[in-house]
């Protein structure tokens, strides 16, 4: 079943129809293939592309007999192609036609999610921008750490967006390839040559071995990508979701004119967007799992990855697709607060720039166990009696004994800090970095 939310392009791409016109592709292609081979007639190869055509009730009625979806859709376009049809799927087995058009579908899918992902890095790459300069507090474990800036969270997601482009490419040519190899993939019936020109035509490469099928390994290549794609979307949306606390209240996704957030609490704003997000990542994380199972099947195959794909590959690309989507209107439309961020970054009375007064303690000769112990006393002072952070620095005669005061002024200076915001601006958005 399509879910309601999912974009048009891509459902279409994994509804019966599309399988079936990809079917009837690939057994066209085989029979024009097969006619310049002097197999089969040309002009049953020429029925065959003019006339074929199918009915999926049709379809579905025969396969409600022969337990069979591949025979139940010969049989119906031949009844469209009439006395020609006995070259229909000549020489092929199942899989032949399968697994090749699959590779068609997933490729196509695969274009799609490529395009969702150039949207959602143009408008990270926006926001990044917006707010290269907009201070805010860094956090490890959740606990305050050192000053950086919204953008400099932003370009970090861009980067990884790209990774994941180059992932998804990689496995777009993975699974581009196609066979007509036969039933253990000797080539019994057709020769090479039909495989290669086929597989020309439909622009894909011909898998250089296979079995009946073409080997799991590259769909559980495809899905795999698709999941650690959607583990960076959940990433993004995690963070906003954290931003989005109460207690923090940095950032908040966007909250539409009459969106309601509770039954029971008219006040709520729930990021239920990206809670969405991260919930879909899971399915997906999951959908990887069932694909690398599929790997390994009896012989030269059996049919247990069949009805695992059938849920999987759809599922996992419209998901993704739907995620994309929706985090890209998430990023382009989030608030954030500038001011909140500062409120932040001063709630904990500078001892953010704890490292910096160390460093340069260090500097003035003092062995970094020393200065380590006087910095670290007064943070903990400043924690505990509410005391900025500065103001106990310069009156520890320890500290200033080795740093002069405008020194320790000049350690808690906040562009200090950020200096070379825009050098790592360059790295991520001129493609240097790696």
């Amino acid at each position: 079943m399509i879910p309601r939310y999912t974009n048009p392009e891509m459902g279409r791409i994994w509804r019966d129809q599309r399988r079936y016109e990809t079917w009837l592709q690939v057994e066209a292609a085989a029979a024009d293939a097969m006619a310049r081979a002097g197999i089969v007639p040309s002009d049953a190869a020429r029925d065959i592309r003019e006339r074929g055509a199918f009915d999926i009730a049709r379809i579905e009625a025969i396969e409600a007999v022969t337990q069979h979806d591949v025979i139940a859709f010969t049989t119906a376009v031949a009844e469209h192609v009439g006395p020609s049809a006995r070259w229909l799927h000549f020489g092929m087995t199942s899989s032949d036609v399968i697994d090749t058009a699959q590779a068609l579908q997933m490729r196509e899918a695969c274009d799609l999610v490529l395009k969702g992902l150039d949207g959602l890095m143009r408008a990270v790459r926006t926001r990044a921008e917006e707010h290269r300069r907009t201070p805010m507090i860094g956090r490890t474990h959740g606990v305050h750490a050192e000053p950086m800036t919204f953008g400099l969270k932003l370009a970090l997601w861009h980067a990884e967006l790209e990774r994941d482009v180059q992932r998804l490419r990689r496995a777009r040519d993975i699974i581009s390839v196609g066979k007509l190899s036969g039933a253990v993939g000797t080539f019994a019936h057709l020769p090479p040559q039909v495989e290669q020109d086929v597989c020309e035509s439909l622009g894909l490469a011909p898998a250089a071995v296979a079995s009946q099928v073409i080997q799991r390994d590259r769909h559980a290549e495809v899905v795999s990508a698709l999941a650690i794609t959607g583990s960076t979307l959940e990433k993004c949306a995690l963070e906003i979701r954290g931003l989005q606390k109460t207690e923090i209240g940095e950032v908040e996704e966007p909250f539409a004119q009459g969106q309601k957030g509770s039954s029971a609490m008219p006040h709520k704003r729930n990021p239920i967007g990206c809670e969405q997000i991260v919930g879909l990542a899971r399915v997906l994380r999951a959908n990887a799992g069932a694909a690398l199972e599929n790997n390994a099947l009896w012989h030269e195959r059996d049919i247990s990855h069949s009805s695992v794909e059938r849920v999987i590959l759809p599922d996992s690309f419209i998901a993704l697709d739907h995620m994309l989507r929706r985090l890209t209107r998430i990023v382009a439309g989030m608030m954030v607060y500038p001011e909140r961020m500062r409120e932040n970054l001063e709630r904990s009375r500078g001892v953010v720039f704890s490292g910096t007064v160390l460093l340069e303690l260090a500097r003035r000769g003092v062995s970094r166990e020393q200065a380590y112990d006087w910095v670290q006393r007064n943070a903990m002072r400043s924690f505990e009696q509410a005391v900025p952070f500065k103001a106990l620095l310069l009156a520890d005669a320890d500290v200033t004994r080795a740093l002069p005061p405008a020194d320790i002024e000049r350690a808690f200076d906040l562009d200090e800090q950020l200096r070379h915001v825009d050098h790592i601006f360059d790295r991520v958005f001129t493609g240097v970095a790696v």
